[in-house]
């Protein structure tokens, strides 16, 4: 079956980007609200256990978790991202591949995070992709998103020093706390906070769980 356009897309700008990306973005995950959500995520998952990133991109927030304790992998749909990756963080493992066709095994992870990665899904995709979030994750897993908050597309024609044709999608919290309730999943905590810095809207944090029975 051919990919669809909008993978190709999102393969190739990432892949046209990754280096430089690697050096506007670095390993410390700014703002500090930011970096304690991660670290309340892995608090709740605990030391040691599965996680997955999706959309890892150059692996700097998959460091970030292996940091906090987690046993943690990314997974990306540009090779070139995974490239950097592999080479800025050889400790740990990452590997190509979506997330709308997850690999890992049913039932496998007691984590995943989505850190600003279903942003450039077209939005109608996204209860399939909290469905294979669901189907991977064991019972009582927990998962992490981090979005734009909004509802509207914002398409990019500059990215990291490049010429790019990229879709962003800002998206409302309440729909996706809906979306992800509709897959199985409780809702724990939505957090939205204000633009920080270039930021142009707020970002907002979801924290779900597959529940344990």
């Amino acid at each position: 079956m051919p990919e669809r356009g909008w993978l190709t897309q999102i393969r190739a700008v990432y892949d046209t980007v990754a280096e430089d990306y690697a050096r506007v973005l670095p390993d410390v995950v700014e703002p500090p609200l930011d970096r304690a959500v991660l670290s309340a995520f892995a608090e709740t998952v605990g030391p040691g256990r599965p996680v997955l990133e999706v959309g890892c991109a150059t692996g700097r927030v998959t460091a970030h978790l292996r940091r906090l304790g987690l046993d943690v992998a990314g997974v990306d749909l540009s090779p070139g991202m995974v490239t950097v990756a592999r080479r800025d963080h050889p400790e740990l493992s990452f590997h190509v591949g979506s997330m709308t066709e997850l690999t890992a095994p049913a039932v496998s992870l007691a984590g995943l995070v989505a850190w600003y990665s279903i942003i450039h899904l077209p939005p109608e995709l996204l209860p399939g992709v909290f469905a294979g979030f669901h189907r991977v994750l064991a019972p009582g897993g927990h998962l992490l998103l981090a979005v734009k908050a909004g509802d509207r597309l914002d398409r990019r024609e500059q990215a990291y020093g490049h010429r790019v044709g990229l879709d962003v999608y800002w998206l409302p919290p309440e729909r996706l706390a809906g979306q992800l309730a509709d897959a199985g999943f409780a809702v724990s905590a939505t957090l939205v906070r204000e633009p920080v810095g270039a930021e142009r809207q707020p970002q907002a944090f979801l924290l779900a769980q597959r529940p344990a029975a």
